[in-house]
C-alpha cells in the first residue's frame, strides 16, 4: 500500500500494521498524530466558527467570510483561487507524492433569519434580501462547516509531505439559493471549472445536525437527500359573476380539483416502497372579491424525490394530471417546473469503502444509517460529477430538552462535535489518498 512507502518518517511508525481487505486499519502512530494535531486546533476551530457566526452573510454576499478563508489558506501555503461563482474560494494542497485528488466542500452562506438564541456571539447583522430588510443568521450551521474545513486544511497542510496526491478545498457560496435574478451555488462553481484542473476522483462533505446526538456520524447509501424543484401552475378559465358560475369557467374550483389530483400521484400512482416523493402546493392566488369568479388562478409548490428516475416520472404525472383536469372543466392549465437541486446520492461503492474509516474514527456505535431526508442540498451537483459521500455530523446539545430545528431563530448546536468533524474529513482524505479506501 502507498502508505507503507510514503509515511516513513519519525512521526509515523508503521511497525506491526496488520492489513485486512475488509477493514484496512490505519497505522496507530498515524492515527495518534492526526488526533494530536486536531486536538491542538480545537479551540481555534471554535473561535473561527464564533467569529463567522457573529458576522453572517447572505448568499453571494459572503465577502468577509471568503476573505477570512482565503487568508487562512494562503497562510498554509495552499494555492488559492478567489471570486469563483462570485465569492467562492478554492484551495489546492499538493501533497509530497503523486496520486489522486480528493475534493472537500463546505458552504458559507447564512439565512434571512433574525437570531433569538441569546448566545454571547449571536448575530446582530441586518441586510437586504430580495428587496426586504431582514435579520441575518447562520441558522443552518454553515459557519460550522467553514470552520471545520479550515481546521481540516490546516491539519492536512501540516502533513503535506506524507500525502500521496492532492486535496481541493471548496468553500462555496449560496447553498441556500442565489438571490432573485442571480446564479450561484454549486452549479455555478462547477460551471466555472471547480471540478477541473485538476479533476478530483471523489468528493466528501458534511452537514452539522442539531437534531442528531452529538458526535454521531449519520449517513445513507444511495439517495440521502431529496431533489427540490419548483412547480408553477396557471389555470385559465372564463371570468363571470359569482352568482352566475354557469356563464363562465371557474378556475378556482378547477384548481381545487387539480390540487386534489396532484395528491394522488404520491399516494396512488408511484411505488413509494422504492423511494418517497412529495408534491406540495404552498401558494394559491386568484380573485379579488367575493362575487367575481376570476379569469385565472396561479399556484406555486415544491416537488421532492429521492430517486432521479422517480423525479422525472413525477414531473410527467404532474403535467398530465393538471392539464387533463383543467381540460375536463373547460379550462386550460400551464405547468412550469423549475429544476432545482438534484437528489443527493451517496455513491454505493464509495459509501461501503469509507465505513471502516468512519467506524475507526467515530466508534462503531456512533456510525448510523439514517432514513432519507426530504430536504435538499446542492452538494448533489458535485456528486453528479464524481462519486460523492455526504454525511450528517451529530451536534444536538445534550442539555436541551428538545432539539432546535434548522432554519429557525433558536437554532443551536454543540461545538464539541467540531473535533470529530475535522478528524473524519482528515482521515477520509488521508485514507483515500494512501489507498486504504478503494472503490
Amino acid at each position: 500500500m502507498k502508505i507503507i512507502a510514503i509515511l516513513s518518517s519519525l512521526l509515523f511508525s508503521l511497525a506491526g500494521a496488520a492489513l485486512s481487505s475488509e477493514n484496512p486499519p490505519q497505522d496507530d502512530a498515524l492515527g495518534r498524530e492526526i488526533d494530536s494535531r486536531v486536538e491542538a486546533l480545537e479551540g481555534q476551530v471554535v473561535a473561527w466558527r464564533r467569529d463567522i457566526h457573529r458576522h453572517p452573510e447572505l448568499s453571494n454576499r459572503e465577502f468577509r467570510t471568503a476573505a477570512k478563508v482565503a487568508e487562512h489558506l494562503r497562510s498554509l501555503d495552499i494555492e488559492v483561487q478567489t471570486e469563483v461563482a462570485h465569492t467562492g474560494v478554492v484551495g489546492l494542497l499538493r501533497g509530497g507524492h503523486p496520486g489522486p485528488v480528493v475534493a472537500l466542500r463546505a458552504d458559507m452562506d447564512a439565512l434571512p433569519v433574525t437570531e433569538a438564541t441569546g448566545l454571547e456571539f449571536a448575530s446582530q447583522e441586518r441586510s437586504t434580501y430580495n428587496g426586504e430588510e431582514v435579520g441575518v443568521m447562520h441558522a443552518c450551521g454553515h459557519d460550522s462547516h467553514v470552520a471545520i474545513l479550515m481546521g481540516t486544511a490546516q491539519v492536512l497542510a501540516s502533513m503535506r509531505e506524507h500525502l500521496a496526491g492532492s486535496v481541493k478545498f471548496i468553500f462555496q457560496p449560496a447553498e441556500e439559493g442565489a438571490p432573485q435574478g442571480e446564479e450561484g451555488g454549486a452549479a455555478l462553481m462547477i460551471k466555472e471549472g471547480v471540478m477541473e484542473n485538476p479533476r478530483p476522483e471523489v468528493v466528501f462533505g458534511l452537514h452539522i445536525s442539531s437534531t442528531s446526538p452529538v458526535n454521531t456520524v449519520n449517513y445513507r447509501p444511495g439517495g440521502l437527500m431529496a431533489s427540490a424543484d419548483v412547480l408553477r401552475i396557471k389555470v385559465t378559465g372564463k371570468q363571470t359573476h359569482g352568482a352566475s358560475p354557469f356563464l363562465g369557467v371557474d378556475p378556482i374550483v378547477t384548481s381545487a380539483q387539480i390540487i386534489l389530483g396532484l395528491q394522488t400521484i404520491v399516494s396512488r400512482q408511484i411505488d413509494i416502497t422504492q423511494a418517497p416523493g412529495i408534491v406540495t402546493i404552498g401558494m394559491i392566488r386568484g380573485g379579488v372579491r367575493s362575487n367575481i369568479i376570476p379569469n385565472e388562478v396561479q399556484m406555486v409548490g415544491t416537488i421532492r424525490a429521492l430517486d432521479p428516475e422517480m423525479q422525472e416520472d413525477i414531473h410527467e404525472r404532474i403535467r398530465r394530471t393538471a392539464v387533463s383536469i383543467a381540460e375536463s372543466a373547460g379550462a386550460q392549465a400551464e405547468v412550469e417546473i423549475d429544476i432545482g437541486y438534484p437528489v443527493t446520492v451517496n455513491d454505493e461503492e464509495l459509501t461501503q469503502a469509507v465505513l471502516p474509516t468512519l467506524r475507526r474514527v467515530a466508534g462503531e456505535d456512533q456510525v448510523r444509517v439514517v432514513p432519507p431526508i426530504t430536504g435538499a442540498e446542492d452538494f448533489s451537483f458535485y456528486a453528479r460529477e464524481v462519486p460523492g459521500f455526504f454525511f450528517f455530523l451529530g451536534a444536538q446539545p445534550p442539555d436541551l430538552e428538545e432539539a432546535t430545528a434548522h432554519h429557525t431563530p433558536e437554532f443551536l448546536i454543540d461545538e464539541d462535535a467540531f473535533d470529530l468533524g475535522v478528524r473524519v474529513l482528515t482521515n477520509l482524505t488521508i485514507d483515500y489518498l494512501n489507498g486504504e479506501i478503494e472503490r
